[in-house]
């Protein structure tokens, strides 16, 4: 998969940190979409940057649902609106997201032979490196 969007300089990424995974309380870990929860006690590898962006960057695809009581969350960080499954949005990682700056914003994915345009409406939580 490639995701597209604005070129940016060459930036290092490198992990900036890590903590230490706690048992999500009963109810609140949501497997859907092939989503994993956080390991008691695992060691995860956090991250406040993302690879530079080019017109052919590889991402990775991660499967999550917008809408109300989805596996993505709350509300998206863009608008503190949820969104609907028929609509392609996307959460960019930390770098990408750029403090919001790419919020509305359409980026194009590429897979598979094909491609479509999804609007960014959120960050993914890479810095912990799991679901919180």
């Amino acid at each position: 998969m490639t995701a597209t969007s604005i070129q940016i300089g060459a930036q290092t990424c490198k992990p900036s940190g890590g903590i230490r995974g706690r048992k999500p309380p009963p109810g609140q870990c949501n497997t859907e979409n092939d989503s994993d929860c956080c390991v008691q006690g695992k060691f995860y590898t956090t991250y406040t940057c993302s690879p530079a962006v080019t017109s052919a960057t590889k991402a990775k695809l991660t499967i999550n649902s917008f809408q109300k009581g989805g596996d993505g969350g709350g509300p998206s960080e863009c608008d503190n609106q949820y969104h609907s499954d028929d609509t392609p949005v996307v959460a960019l990682s930390t770098g990408w997201y750029k403090g919001g700056d790419r919020c509305h914003k359409y980026i194009t994915i590429n897979g598979n032979g094909r491609s479509v345009k999804a609007m960014v409406v959120d960050e993914c939580e890479l810095y912990y490196g799991v679901r919180r």
